[in-house]
Parts: C-alpha cells; sequence; structure tokens
C-alpha cells in the first residue's frame, strides 16, 4: 500500500517520504477501510513540518486527520464490507496513523456511516474543516440564533472552517459578513453567499472599549487574540460567538463586561472528541443544508506529492479554501 510516511533523520527531524509499505505496519483497529480521499488541515501542516508541530508522538508516522473511503474488513458488528464511511478526528493523524495511505486501521468507535446522498469525495471536500464549521452553525442555532435576528461574522472566511460556514449560513438565509485580509478574496467569499466583506485590519485593533455598537447576532471565529476579543464587545444583546481557532493567537485580552451587561455567550467548538451521536447529526445536516455546487468552488484538488508543499503553505495563510486529497 502507498503512503505519505514522515519517518525521521539522523538530525531527529521528521521527513515525508512516499513509498509502499506492508499492510501489516498499520496500527491497531478493528475495521480497515480503503481510503479514497483525504484533506489538508492546518494541523496537518504542523504533523508535515520536521518537530511534527508537537502533535505526533512517535515515529514513523503517517499524517491526515481525516479521511473518506469503504470498510474492507471489519470484526465489528457496526460495519461491513463495502460500507462507505467518514473519519474525523479522536487524534487519529497525530497519535494514531491517519488518511494519508491507501488504507487505514482504526477503531469502529471513530467511524461514522456516511449519510446518504453524499459522496466519499464531497464528504473529504468537507473535511475536518467542514465538520467543525457545521458544529459552530449548530451551536449557534442551539443558543436560539435565527435568520430574522441579525448578520452573522465569520473571521478567517477565506480557509477552510471559513468557507464553509460562509457558505452553509448563506444556504439557510443568514446575511453573512466575511472577515478577510486577502483583497482578492472578496469575490470568491461573495461567491459562496457572502454579502459584506469585512476587512481583518478594519476589526483586528486591540480593544478600545469594552462595549461598542452592537452589530453581530452571532460569529464564528477561527481567529482568536484581539480579534475575538475586538468582536466580543461588537455582539447583539444576547448574541453567541462559537471559537473555532486560534490562527491569531491563543490569547484573549477582553473584559467580561461583553458577558455580563449584553449577555454575550462564547462557545467552545471541539470536533476532535465530539459523540457520536452528534457526529451523525452533524453529518446529517451538511448533507442538507450544504451546497455541494458551493461546495466544488472551494476545492483544489491534490496528491500525496503535492503534501509537502502544502503543509508548509498552510501554516502561513497561504491555502484557499479546501484541499482534497485522492489516494
Amino acid at each position: 500500500m502507498r503512503a505519505l510516511i514522515m519517518e525521521q533523520n539522523d538530525d531527529g527531524l521528521a521527513e515525508p517520504q512516499i513509498k509502499d509499505i506492508p499492510e501489516s505496519d498499520l496500527p491497531e483497529g478493528d475495521v480497515l477501510v480503503r481510503v479514497e480521499y483525504s484533506t489538508l488541515n492546518y494541523k496537518d501542516g504542523l504533523c508535515l513540518s520536521p518537530k511534527g508541530g508537537g502533535l505526533v508522538r512517535k515515529y514513523p508516522h503517517v499524517p491526515g486527520i481525516d479521511f473518506a473511503g469503504t470498510v474492507e474488513a471489519s470484526e465489528s458488528p457496526d460495519f461491513k464490507p463495502g460500507d462507505k464511511v467518514v473519519l474525523t478526528g479522536w487524534r487519529v493523524g497525530e497519535v494514531h496513523w491517519g488518511g494519508y495511505a491507501e488504507k487505514a486501521r482504526v477503531k469502529s468507535d471513530w467511524l461514522v456511516p456516511l449519510p446518504e446522498g453524499l459522496s466519499t469525495r464531497q464528504a473529504m471536500a468537507v473535511g475536518t474543516a467542514g465538520f467543525t464549521a457545521m458544529l459552530a452553525v449548530m451551536a449557534l442555532e442551539d443558543q436560539g440564533l435565527t435568520p430574522d435576528k441579525g448578520p452573522v461574522l465569520v473571521t478567517g472566511a477565506s480557509g477552510g472552517v471559513g468557507s464553509v460556514a460562509t457558505a452553509i449560513l448563506a444556504h439557510l438565509g443568514y446575511e453573512v459578513a466575511a472577515v478577510t485580509g486577502r483583497p482578492e478574496g472578496a469575490d470568491y467569499l461573495k461567491s459562496l453567499g457572502a454579502t459584506q466583506i469585512v476587512a481583518r485590519d478594519d476589526i483586528s485593533e486591540t480593544v478600545k472599549r469594552p462595549l461598542e455598537s452592537e452589530t453581530w447576532a452571532g460569529c464564528i471565529d477561527a481567529v482568536g487574540g484581539s480579534m475575538l476579543a475586538r468582536v466580543l464587545g461588537q455582539m447583539k444583546y444576547g448574541g453567541s460567538v462559537a471559537a473555532i481557532g486560534l490562527a491569531g493567537g491563543a490569547d484573549l485580552p477582553a473584559t467580561v463586561i461583553p458577558f455580563l451587561l449584553r449577555g454575550v455567550n462564547l462557545l467552545g467548538i471541539d470536533s476532535v472528541m465530539q459523540p457520536k451521536d452528534n457526529r451523525i447529526r452533524c453529518w446529517t445536516r451538511i448533507a442538507s443544508d450544504l451546497p455541494m455546487e458551493k461546495l466544488e468552488e472551494m476545492v483544489r484538488p491534490a496528491t500525496l506529492e503535492d503534501l509537502p508543499a502544502l503543509g508548509a503553505a498552510i501554516l502561513k495563510g497561504g491555502v484557499k479554501g479546501r484541499v482534497l486529497v485522492e489516494l
């Protein structure tokens, strides 16, 4: 089986190699999946780096934090050969070998049956990024967000999560304000359904006042840092922010005033350890609420050979939309 495998050199730094490895090298698990597609996420970029981004614990290692494919063999009553499945999270691709190989052996509890109407290619065009985006939309809805409440802000909108979030929200009838630092990205975001483009510099300044004009009914934030702090002070009364990333830093230089005086909610979104029931709920929503024609506009095809360069690029913010890796 062909795989991209990270192996340490004499200096203790990991280097990617594409080689044929025996199926017997795969780690333990009760389901063997023939991988058809995987993707590239920020975490994958870290795992492809010489030091593994602090995520990889043991070498040699196969990265790829998500994949979709067909069950080839199963010791689990939940799956049988021929079943189409998708996997995201559970630290696969970090501490357990992942999707950058033609086959993967994993625990059955980590797999979700592919929803009806969704192909394995579409599932990985969605990938962890789109899965996270839908989790964020669901969390905002669970807190009472509806299209009539007002505009929803999406930060880091040109990235994988932001792109899918923009398309989902627009499809559901929300007015979407997309934040980007790329002037050339405005047309792309408008094609996904954004009705307003917000320049990153206009919203990334350090908080000057704990409360500003009530502007956003909801927000999906991929940036964190000073931008998230600023957005908290711009939320409408009772509005919610779903925090899904920290591209702008892990610090939060904010005050508690928006929480106390406007009842703002800060919702943490974790895609790695989500319970299986909510995973199934999320993928069902993706199949019904993500316009597939918009998804196709985000896709950039890639092969295993492309991944080392793309991994370095994504860490520098140089990848737009969704990278789809065909195995």
